[in-house]
């Protein structure tokens, strides 16, 4: 079966590769305007971490982060050239301490979940203090 070059790069079909570069989804008001809950979110993980309620962290460990990840990339990219790459570098410390304290909430090892969730507070009043 021969596919002709317009039928593989015409992104009409239902099944080609698209690669085109993709705008965010959100405005730079948007996502300081939800930046505030975001982050409360992450921080009440605390809540359910005390409770050893560890399936119930990692959803809302994960839930919590992803839209903070979204909030924060959208400011760094508006941020000019010369702060953002501080900012990436702070941007993935949080979420490096994001992701272990996901991996010790489901190993339940309690004292490594207590030590990511205070690097994701040292990390997070660092990154709030510059954006």
């Amino acid at each position: 079966m021969l596919l002709s070059k317009q039928a593989i790069l015409t992104p009409e079909i239902g099944h080609c590769l698209d690669l085109r570069m993709t705008v965010p989804d959100q405005s730079l008001e948007e996502a300081e305007e939800g930046l505030g809950t975001h982050v409360r979110d992450l921080v009440n993980v605390k809540e359910l971490i005390e409770l050893e309620s560890w399936r119930e962290t990692q959803k809302a460990l994960r839930k919590s982060s992803s839209l903070l990840k979204q909030d924060i990339y959208t400011i760094i990219q508006a941020k000019p050239g010369s702060e953002r790459s501080l900012l990436r570098k702070l941007n993935s410390e949080l979420f490096n301490s994001v992701t272990k304290l996901d991996y010790a909430a489901r190993n339940q090892d309690s004292a490594l979940v207590q030590e990511c969730y205070g690097k994701i507070i040292v990390a997070l009043d660092s990154m709030l203090s510059r954006l």
